[in-house]
């Protein structure tokens, strides 16, 4: 229904901003993460996801698609509600996230308030689950791809993990290129290919 919202930031609190979009105030719930980054009185444009259920008509905005983009999957996740999502993304971005599902990182998950063991382990196999058959060549073409035994290695995680955050493999293998793959740790090369398409 609504793509993003593009305003002045006119409240923040908790775990809300509202934004003024030509004198009219969209309350969004939103990660510490996107809070941190707003400032009273400044504009700011928020990607946004309408939750309806019965009861429920909530609007949820980031600073970012790939952090809207890790609240939609985990809110797909069996058990896993807007308030648990919320925690997870307050304490790791869309990278850091991305890298814990594809390395099975439990306790990277867990230090969010509220996440237990078992939310961990579900989001975690759910996620990978999916993105194994929505991507299940997201290495190919990739440096060192043919060299991967199965879906193993460096190349094939990272780009697994960009592909946690909803982007295509022409994407993928565009930011990979060029990034040293060898020394580099996972998680720097998941952020430097990030930081590459954001511009």
């Amino acid at each position: 229904m609504f793509y993003y919202l593009d305003g002045s930031v006119a409240h923040l609190g908790g775990n809300l901003a509202v934004i003024d979009c030509g004198g009219v105030g969209y309350a969004c719930l939103t990660s510490l993460r996107t809070l941190s980054g707003l400032k009273r009185g400044e504009k700011a444009r928020l990607y946004t996801h309408l939750y309806v259920r019965e009861d429920v008509f909530d609007l949820y905005g980031f600073l970012t698609q790939e952090e809207l983009s890790c609240f939609k999957l985990l809110i797909g996740v069996s058990g896993v509600g807007p308030k648990a999502a919320l925690s997870i993304l307050s304490s790791s971005s869309p990278a850091q996230l991305a890298t814990a599902i594809i390395t099975g990182d439990e306790r990277a998950l867990t230090v969010a308030p509220g996440i237990g063991k078992r939310i961990a382990q579900r989001v975690i196999l759910e996620l990978k689950d999916k993105i194994a058959k929505e991507q299940p060549d997201a290495a190919a073409g990739l440096p060192g791809a043919a060299a991967l035994p199965g879906a193993g290695g460096k190349p094939a995680e990272a780009a697994a993990a960009l592909a946690v955050l909803g982007y295509s493999q022409s994407d993928i293998g565009i930011a990979l290129k060029g990034i040293d793959m060898e020394s580099l740790p996972l998680e720097e090369i998941v952020r430097q290919a990030l930081k590459r398409m954001l511009k």
